[in-house]
């Protein structure tokens, strides 16, 4: 894209301005971490401010946000968080409500803060919202692909928006290798797609000991303990878990399952997950925590026996990860990136997705198994944020250098640290 100012920028900090919709608030505190530590690990070495847009109405939710939404202060970060409005019934024009509502705020902002380059994150509705927005006022932009877009690939308006915001964007990046084929089937140029996946939080995330973490949370020494943890929705198949420890226990294994996580964005499917536990008769063997913290789920982690998601789809589930770094097993689905994160069959088993009898028996091995918890540990903390942010960096310096915006032989990103 042409240079909007018509000079070369000249300070040595990259200037970017994050567009995402899915970003923590006072509301909904636990909203898009894996958002929110990318972007705290980039401002290391790059001025950022975070363009948050809040839902006056939240359909999904059927959840009216409170009045007046603060900007806040994080650090380095700046997030502004304007409310939107959008249609319920017709989400395929979403980023046409987005792009409008945002065209004020980003010119109010840029007055005091010129913004090189949008960096918005999912292709939908924000990256194609990113894509009109970088058309106004001329300047690159770049779209994470973080696993919904699959989903959004399936309706033909959504579809479209995303091939022609993705084909126009400076980068792509994307958390997995589906996701980047995804990206290249929509006629995006390969060289233009990056796989940059998620990081984990090393100071959380780490080996602890198994008995002390369950005489921590009540939970039972002699008894072999399943983790899931993610939103309560359908598509996490928590309910597919709990048919599957009913089989499991059936066979003589004294097993339960804990379960962390809250409501979540989506249509709710707690009311099924639990007529679920009612029918298999594991009103005892089933524990919901609710959502938690990072260091409680650090620490259910450790006490855990094995960790399972039998999500439907995912991009880059950073809680697999997390569960690898504490030395954890992962029984997971072939969804996203999991064949990556558990490819040698050292540090889980990888299931079809919807398949219960598979799921039971994957996890009936994964639970009589012995592990080699310090290596899965290790390759479990090998992909640090700090890494992912440098090499999303890269990539925004790279896109700078290209559009004339800075000179090929500086380095603009400061040290990370």
């Amino acid at each position: 894209m042409p240079n909007p100012t018509g000079e070369h920028a000249q300070s040595s900090r990259l200037r970017l301005l994050t567009l995402s919709t899915v970003y923590p608030n006072p509301d909904q505190p636990g909203k898009g971490r894996f958002v929110h530590e990318r972007i705290r690990h980039m401002a290391s070495g790059a001025d950022i401010t975070v363009l948050a847009p809040v839902p006056v109405f939240d359909y999904q939710r059927r959840h009216k946000t409170k009045r007046g939404v603060p900007d806040t202060q994080d650090g380095r970060l700046s997030i502004l968080r304007p409310r939107w409005i959008y249609p319920p019934l017709i989400g395929g024009i979403n980023p046409l409500w987005l792009f409008l509502r945002l065209i004020w705020p980003m010119r109010q902002l840029r007055r005091s803060f010129r913004y090189q380059v949008i960096d918005s994150h999912f292709g939908f509705p924000d990256g194609c919202a990113a894509a009109l927005l970088a058309w106004l006022f001329r300047c690159p932009f770049t779209v994470t692909l973080r696993g919904s877009e699959v989903l959004h690939g399936k309706y033909p308006v959504r579809r479209f928006g995303m091939r022609v915001a993705l084909r126009r964007a400076d980068r792509v990046i994307a958390v997995s290798e589906r996701l980047r084929q995804f990206a290249i089937s929509l006629g995006v140029k390969p060289e233009h797609v990056k796989t940059i996946p998620n990081g984990v939080d090393t100071t959380r995330f780490f080996v602890r000991d198994q008995t002390e973490s369950r005489r921590q949370h009540g939970i039972p020494l002699d008894r072999k303990m399943i983790l899931s943890a993610g939103h309560l929705i359908e598509l996490k198949g928590h309910h597919r878990i709990i048919q599957a420890l009913s089989g499991i226990r059936n066979q003589g294994t004294d097993a339960e399952l804990v379960i962390a996580g809250g409501g979540g964005d989506v249509k709710s499917f707690e009311q099924e997950i639990h007529r679920t536990v009612s029918d298999c008769g594991l009103q005892q063997h089933v524990r919901f925590m609710g959502e938690v913290p990072q260091q409680t789920l650090a620490e259910l982690m450790a006490a855990a026996d094995v960790f399972c998601l039998a999500s439907s789809r995912e991009g880059w589930p950073n809680v697999v990860n997390e569960s690898l770094a504490c030395g954890l097993p992962v029984v997971a689905t072939d969804v996203g990136a999991i064949p990556e994160m558990i490819a040698s069959g050292q540090n889980g088993i990888v299931v079809p997705p919807g398949d219960v009898p598979a799921l039971e028996g994957a996890l009936e091995e994964a639970l009589h198994r012995d592990w080699d918890r310090a290596a899965i540990a290790t390759w479990g903390q090998s992909r640090s944020w700090e890494q992912v942010a440098k090499d999303v960096l890269h990539e925004m310096d790279l896109i700078l250098t290209e559009n004339g915006l800075r000179d090929p032989v500086s380095q603009s990103s400061a040290p990370i640290h």
